[in-house]
């Protein structure tokens, strides 16, 4: 067997010590072990040969290490960058921000990824409906306060509604975006689909001429129970004002359909007509453009100084060719004129006729690049050498991979074409790459026909990871002078995050199977059942019994009720869980939980000068015999010890006279002399108490 361990431990020295014991076995006449001498030098540079050999055995490529990480079901998650939602609520009128305008919060940059109108609409009021009744909520648009409202009332039905009303149409807009603020149960765990109602069905309508109409919908909020942000796709059509509510406007609606909440919704605040923008800095931004003349771009790169490069196709599905600038005719060549409009945009126009060469009119004919002049300076990333697995690093790190190119530059037989390509995407003869966004690095898997091609930066971007994920109530800065500055973040920021390096995937995997899937012993029922998707789960208990084959498993959800029921939708969720993941030889059964009343009786002796006595013992009562709200679980014993102790321990307290304990249900919870034993599926709860108080005089 190959030790490799061995092989990859043993130095050099290590082995020529070998080699020189072996020698007087091998050859008795040998005796001359010198440097000098040519047999020794043969054996000194095979033994390294041997050296690296060994370390080479055990040193694994990227793309192995990675066809093992795929094997497994893992590869590295790739960096991306934080989405944030900004609030333009300061803008009286219609303004329009391009892609790619920037955002300041400290040294932090986030960017727009398309054209967006703000200012078009602003909210007015929110109402709840309930039948013919109008209540109103609109103190949740006041983002300095924070009062809860429920919105479908103390106990949401089927019919119910909220109104959203605002002042203008915003029809024109492609999409609109709410974000809602709710109190969140701590407890409930996070839904694999973001956009799954568990609970309860919403009809979402807007107000148009011909009464209210159905639109789609995007709500991440679980219909109102977790914070997240709701987005509306409207009819072109426009919307018609709607004079029901108290305050009249253009309105949007949500109406319960079915209504099955284990915990009644309740908004603290409503922002209205986000937009969307991206933690990244932009480095060098590129564009195309499917016409072959007077082709003008806008830099999104700020004020900085920026540098051009112009390309065209000119022939249907061929490389590009690289056009010169130049500021007017009169050269003969491949060149473009310049024309800077001194506000921020850029026209480049093609003429065939001076200049000889121009691109033809097809896809994606023309692609301007523009390059801050930090990248400019150190744009050329190497040359395509052709071995496997070259290396080569990159002048950036921490890399938004989706808008991350590589320019290819190679010979022909009239001067240099050039090609774009991104990471990872095959094809004949392509030039196939994985980038390390995060390192700064690629790795060229297979140079297809690109071998002694020149590279160079095209497109990048660089993120802070998850630095970008702000938390929400922050002011951004706009780098245009012409929009006025005010831009507020309602929420926090999500996703960003770096590459995974194989260390962290590593440990993810080693997490992976330490986590639960199957479900076998007890552990692993609880632990499956408490991270149902969706659900508010407090405590659950599973016991084995023997005698069926049979696993029970009691469940408690948390709500706001004092003894929470187990509902359909737990039990059905639960179950559909379980079937998963059980064992095909043990059946399962969910059973509802059972509370057990606890009474209390004893005489306490307490120190004098102390005051709020009797309080402090109850709530010390409470806190050994409450089930419900403390770390005990279903069936655990109450012991009589336990409670007295805690007693004891108060400092107000100088020692208990007598203390009895008696269940108020024998079925649920019976007494063993002093202790008190509780049902598998039962918690105990403080019942009926007498505290008598003794002053000591001591």
């Amino acid at each position: 067997m190959l030790r490799v361990e061995e092989l990859k431990n043993r130095t050099y020295e290590e082995r020529m010590e070998d080699v020189y014991r072996e020698l007087p076995i091998r050859s008795s006449e040998w005796t001359n072990y010198n440097a000098s001498d040519p047999g020794i030098t043969i054996l000194e540079n095979l033994t390294a040969f041997s050296a690296l050999q060994g370390a080479e055995i055990v040193t694994l490529s990227y793309r192995a290490k990675m066809a093992l990480l795929k094997m497994a079901g893992f590869l590295p998650q790739r960096g991306k960058c934080s989405k944030v939602l900004l609030s333009s609520d300061h803008i009286a009128e219609k303004t329009h921000l391009k892609a790619g305008e920037r955002f300041h919060l400290g040294d932090l940059i986030f960017e727009t990824n398309k054209e967006v109108n703000v200012g078009v609409s602003r909210l007015l009021g929110v109402f709840a409906g309930e039948g013919d009744e109008y209540r109103d909520v609109s103190f949740v648009l006041d983002r300095e306060i924070s009062v809860p409202a429920r919105i479908f009332g103390e106990q949401p039905k089927k019919g119910n509604s909220v109104y959203f009303v605002f002042d203008n149409d915003p029809s024109s807009l492609k999409e609109l975006i709410f974000y809602v603020k709710v109190i969140e149960k701590a407890t409930r765990n996070k839904t694999e689909d973001r956009t799954e109602h568990i609970f309860a069905d919403l009809k979402w309508e807007c107000f148009t001429d011909t009464g209210f109409t159905e639109i789609n919908v995007r709500d991440f909020t679980c219909a109102f129970l977790q914070s997240g942000e709701i987005r509306f796709s409207l009819p072109k059509s426009g919307l018609a004002k709607f004079g029901d509510t108290p305050v009249e406007g253009y309105c949007i609606r949500a109406t319960l359909t079915r209504a099955e909440y284990d915990i009644v919704p309740r908004v603290t605040n409503v922002y209205g007509f986000l937009f969307e923008v991206w933690q990244k800095d932009t480095k060098a931004f590129s564009q195309t453009f499917g016409k072959n003349d007077a082709v003008t771009v806008t830099s999104p790169l700020g004020s900085e100084q920026v540098y051009y490069l112009v390309f065209g196709k000119e022939e249907k599905g061929s490389s590009y060719r690289r056009y010169e600038l130049a500021s007017g005719p009169g050269q003969s060549g491949r060149f473009c004129i310049y024309e800077d409009h001194h506000d921020g945009r850029v026209t480049f126009s093609f003429d065939k006729e001076s200049f000889g060469y121009a691109p033809i009119k097809t896809k994606d004919c023309v692609r301007v690049i523009i390059y801050s002049e930090d990248v400019m300076r150190r744009y050329n990333v190497g040359k395509v050498i052709g071995y496997d697995d070259q290396e080569i690093d990159i002048p950036s790190s921490n890399i938004v991979h989706e808008s991350f190119f590589l320019i290819a530059r190679r010979k022909s037989h009239d001067g240099y074409i050039y090609d774009f390509v991104r990471p990872e995407k095959k094809g004949e003869g392509a030039l196939y790459y994985h980038l390390l966004e995060g390192e700064g690095r690629i790795i060229i898997e297979d140079p297809g026909d690109f071998i002694d091609a020149d590279l160079f930066m095209g497109s990048v971007a660089e993120n802070s990871g998850p630095r970008g994920n702000i938390s929400e109530g922050n002011m951004l800065f706009i780098d245009n002078d012409a929009v006025p500055d005010g831009f507020y973040n309602p929420g926090p920021g999500t996703g960003g995050a770096f590459r995974e390096s194989l260390d962290q995937v590593k440990d993810r995997f080693i997490k992976d199977v330490r986590t639960p899937y199957r479900a076998v012993t007890a552990s692993d029922y609880e632990y499956i059942v408490k991270t149902t998707p969706g659900l508010c789960i407090k405590k659950a208990r599973a016991f084995m019994n023997d005698n069926t084959n049979l696993v029970n498993v009691v469940v408690l959800p948390d709500s706001d009720d004092r003894f929470p029921k187990l509902s359909r939708i737990y039990t059905d969720k639960i179950e559909q869980r379980l079937k998963e993941r059980h064992l095909l030889t043990a059946d399962f059964k969910i059973i509802k939980p059972s509370f057990a009343a606890i009474g209390v009786k004893c005489t306490v002796y307490v120190k004098k000068h102390f005051t709020d006595c009797r309080s402090q013992i109850e709530e010390r009562i409470r806190s050994k015999i409450d089930y419900i709200d403390s770390e005990h679980n279903f069936g655990d014993k109450l012991m009589f010890e336990d409670v007295f102790h805690a007693i004891e321990d108060l400092s107000c307290v100088e020692y208990v006279y007598d203390l009895s304990l008696h269940s108020e249900n024998g079925k649920l919870a019976q007494m063993r002399e002093y202790d008190i034993y509780p049902r598998f599926d039962c918690l105990c709860y403080l019942g009926e108490i007498i505290i008598e108080l003794v002053t000591s005089d001591k």
